[in-house]
């Protein structure tokens, strides 16, 4: 049955998986004469009313990259801040999950903060059987290092015996993502004027369609949000076929 997106008053199938870069929390700050941080604090009041307003138009899953393993080279201050913001939406995280929202998280936790992985840990655990919409967080996330981890899975399995080297699949390869039950994503949105993948769920992307505008991310609405799915839903999704 397709879903109805109320605020456009029409009946539309929105996008099942959407994908968010969010560009531009720097460059919004520095037009001020502000610190990067603020930037940051702006974007994370945008992300949360973008959220909102996906489950408002019936998206199943939304994927932000939040922090990208390429990121640590960024000067210690902003990331440290930008960690200090994790920290306080996992505090607040309560709001989502009042909401029915699971909340999932992909990439390497191992060398965050002790206290942000164990919210981490507890926000899935509380949220696991929500089913109004799925939002995951990509930390620390780069998606040349998930595939390197999905093929160091299985080659841990070849190692023991387990498994021959010509029966790997693409199936497999996926099985062994951090996206694991969550499906491929069908639409990327990029703000800020830039118009590359940034290493985002390259996997995932593969057959994903790209919108991309030169608003800043703090400066994200929800109208915005709707153009994406208008634009996305006027597309012919081939998959390499005719």
């Amino acid at each position: 049955m397709a879903k109805k997106i109320s605020c456009l008053g029409e009946n539309i199938i929105p996008p099942a998986h959407v994908g968010v870069i969010m560009d531009g929390n720097g460059r919004w700050a520095k037009k001020r004469g502000l610190p990067r941080k603020f930037g940051h604090r702006e974007g994370a009041k945008t992300f949360r009313t973008i959220t909102r307003h996906a489950k408002a138009v019936g998206v199943d899953y939304i994927t932000y990259y939040a922090f990208s393993t390429e990121n640590w080279k960024r000067p210690k201050d902003e990331v440290e801040s930008i960690m200090d913001l994790f920290e306080k939406y996992l505090d607040e995280v309560k709001d989502f999950i009042e909401e029915n929202i699971r909340i999932r998280f992909i990439g390497d936790r191992s060398v965050l903060r002790p206290s942000l992985q164990e919210k981490m840990l507890d926000t899935e655990e509380t949220s696991k059987d929500f089913d109004a919409m799925t939002l995951v967080l990509a930390i620390n996330y780069g998606g040349r290092d998930e595939i390197c981890h999905s093929v160091k899975t299985l080659a841990e399995k070849v190692k023991r015996g387990e498994l021959d080297p010509k029966d790997i699949t693409e199936e497999m390869i996926e099985r062994n993502l951090y996206t694991e039950e969550i499906p491929p994503l069908d639409l990327v949105i990029r703000p800020s004027g830039e118009q590359r993948l940034s290493n985002f769920m390259i996997w995932q992307a593969a057959y994903a369609e790209f919108y991309y505008t030169n608003i800043l991310w703090p400066d994200f609405k929800n109208a915005d949000f709707d153009r994406a799915i208008l634009d996305f839903c006027e597309r012919n999704r081939r998959f390499g076929g005719v």
